[in-house]
This record gives structure tokens, C-alpha cells and sequence, in this order.
């Protein structure tokens, strides 16, 4: 590992032949993409990635994406960054939370979490119509990373009666390997 990094992100309206042409870039650089999330929302397209490579490298890429920005109709965006700190004593726990949709939830369960100071490091939402009713649902995924010196019994409990004062179906549960 080189230990250069840099995250790049882009947002434009989805069409094939984007990330092809995203990670050929990354690949001509001498690049290599670490870690990544691509979804289309609405009708566009957006990714996050952080490229690693030699210092040389990364220059290389960072001056090759404007271009393909402006080739792909893409607004992209860089910048440097340093390697993920892993602190030993935050332990990641899994969150899943399904409720009829409705404004704040993303909200108020990043309220429960921060209050506690437990950081989130990943989450994924979406909303769906029920199975048979039509109903409006929403889902989210949250991984958070809890203080070993959390006392996991007590912020369980915390979290579900939280969950169940807003009528959301939870589970919290350790990251497994």
C-alpha cells in the first residue's frame, strides 16, 4: 500500500458506460480503487470512491478528471485525503430500522446516536410500497461505531425503547466479521 489517497466523487444523469469509463481513468492512472459506493437516485447517477496510489499517480488522475467530467456530462469533484484512523476501542454495530415512511427519521435516529457521541460510518435508505397495502415504507441500514466503554445492554435497551416511542422496527447487532 502507498498510503496516498484521494476520494473522488461524481453526480450526473445515469446512463450506461460510466463507471467503465470512471474506473478505465482510475486504472490508466496506476490507480487502484479501495473502497466505493455507486447508486442511481432518481435519474442520476452518483459514486463516491477513494483511489489509492503513488503521490505521482494521484496527481495524474486528479488532472485527468476534469476532463472526463466535462466528456461524461459529470460534475466531479477531488480531494486528498489520509488512511481510515481504525481506533481499537470502537466496536461496529449493525442498525436496521423499517417504519411507515415519514419526514425525520433519518434525523431523529442521527439525534439518538450523536447525543451518545457514537459516530455513524455507513448508512443506506430507501423507501418502498408494502407488499399488498401499497403503504409507503421506509428502510435504513446504519453502521455506527460504539466506545468499547459503552455499556452495550444499556444502549440497546435505550434504542429500542426510543424506536418503539416512534413506532420503528429495529435491531441493533454487532458487525460480524
Amino acid at each position: 500500500m502507498h498510503n496516498n489517497f484521494l476520494v473522488v466523487s461524481a453526480l450526473g444523469e445515469d446512463r450506461p458506460g460510466i463507471v467503465n469509463e470512471l474506473s478505465r481513468i482510475i486504472a490508466e492512472s496506476g490507480c487502484n480503487i479501495e473502497d466505493s459506493r455507486m447508486t442511481v437516485l432518481g435519474g442520476e447517477f452518483a459514486i463516491i470512491l477513494l483511489a489509492e496510489g503513488r503521490w505521482n499517480k494521484l496527481a495524474k488522475l486528479e488532472a485527468a478528471l476534469p476532463s472526463l467530467g466535462r466528456r461524461l456530462g459529470l460534475t466531479v469533484n477531488s480531494k486528498r485525503t489520509t488512511p481510515a484512523r481504525h481506533e481499537g476501542n470502537l466496536l461496529p454495530y449493525s442498525v436496521e430500522v423499517v417504519a411507515i415512511d415519514h419526514p425525520g427519521i433519518v434525523h431523529q435516529l442521527a439525534s439518538f446516536f450523536s447525543s451518545r457521541e457514537i459516530s455513524i460510518r455507513d448508512m443506506a435508505t430507501t423507501t418502498y410500497a408494502a407488499a399488498h397495502t401499497g403503504t409507503p415504507m421506509f428502510s435504513v441500514h446504519i453502521t455506527v461505531d460504539v466506545p468499547a466503554a459503552v455499556h452495550i445492554a444499556r444502549l440497546r435497551e435505550e434504542f429500542m425503547d426510543f424506536c418503539d416511542q416512534l413506532n420503528l422496527d429495529a435491531v441493533i447487532e454487532p458487525v460480524k466479521g
